[in-house]
């Protein structure tokens, strides 16, 4: 007689079809399915660029909460300052270090990768979060605009990769992660001028990404490159696009209920979570309520 119900005959057969099981059901053999989890990263070293605010402070204190060290860089650090108080008020395992840096200019990158290696040793995961958008189309915008979108969106975004790289490689980290948080505009081209550089600096982090991806391949290493591509999402972005128009600005988040910095940032912790033989290679998140 058989004695097993129906949920077990459902987990032994979904098990044996995915080359994963767990043990014991009436003296059969299953694998252990492998958990995700933060656990390894524990006491680690990230960096998070454009932590000031809005995706990537979400994501700086998403990883301080799962007890990881956090060198959080900006142009300006009082509000990191003021985020690195409250994580500790609110006695999470891990710590948020401030540290001022243009991402615009090299050398102030190779100064706090310099730091970062005396200070802490060296990073062990890299969050490409930091960008901007200049309202500069491409009939009519201004080249100084189309450069401040190269230098921060991509050059940025490729120095620190190769310098968190070198890092990992010098302490023979083998299990690294460099995350770039992109957008859902370096998929499609919205009708909207404004916008249209932007969109090719994010294409532009789209192909980086699988570059990179192959490069570490290239590399034997199993260091892992992921892009996340949100689509809108509530933060200062559009008021800094918009400067001159504010009531433009402000209905960019009325018309739908907007993804919030915190979807983001789950959305990071879900990667670094997968066991380190998995590779996800690019996350596209939008609000439900959102059409392109």
């Amino acid at each position: 007689m058989d004695s097993l119900g129906l949920p077990e005959k459902a987990e032994l057969l979904l098990g044996s079809r995915l080359g994963v099981g767990v043990a014991g059901v009436a003296g059969c053999f299953r694998k252990e399915r492998s958990t995700p989890s933060m656990e390894r990263w524990r006491g680690r070293l990230a960096l998070v660029t454009g932590a000031s605010g809005g995706i990537g402070a979400a994501v700086a204190r998403a990883l301080v909460q799962r007890g990881l060290k956090v060198v959080g860089c900006a142009r300006t650090v009082s509000n990191i300052e003021k985020l690195a108080a409250e994580c500790q008020s609110a006695g999470y395992p891990g710590t948020l270090v401030p540290y001022k840096c243009d991402l615009s200019h090299e050398e102030d990158i190779l100064s706090m990768f310099s730091a970062v290696r005396t200070q802490h040793k060296g990073v062990d995961i890299c969050i490409n979060n930091a960008g901007l958008a200049r309202p500069e189309p491409l009939l009519s915008g201004h080249t100084s605009g189309w450069k401040d979108m190269l230098n921060v969106n991509v050059l940025a975004v490729s120095i620190c990769t190769r310098e968190a790289y070198q890092s990992m490689r010098e302490r023979s980290v083998d299990d690294g992660h460099i995350i770039n948080i992109s957008s859902m505009s370096g998929y499609r081209v919205v009708a909207q001028s404004d916008v249209h550089f932007y969109s090719a600096t994010k294409f532009a982090i789209t192909a980086l990404t699988e570059g990179l991806r192959q490069e570490l391949r290239e590399a034997n290493t199993h260091i892992r490159a992921t892009c996340i591509c949100p689509g809108l999402v509530e933060t200062g972005f559009a008021f800094k696009l918009h400067d001159n128009d504010p009531v433009k600005a402000a209905e960019t988040y009325e018309h739908i209920q907007c993804l919030k910095p915190e979807d983001v940032a789950e959305a990071v912790i879900f990667v670094l979570s997968t066991p380190p033989h998995v590779q996800i290679g690019d996350i596209q998140i939008m609000p439900t309520e959102q059409v392109t």
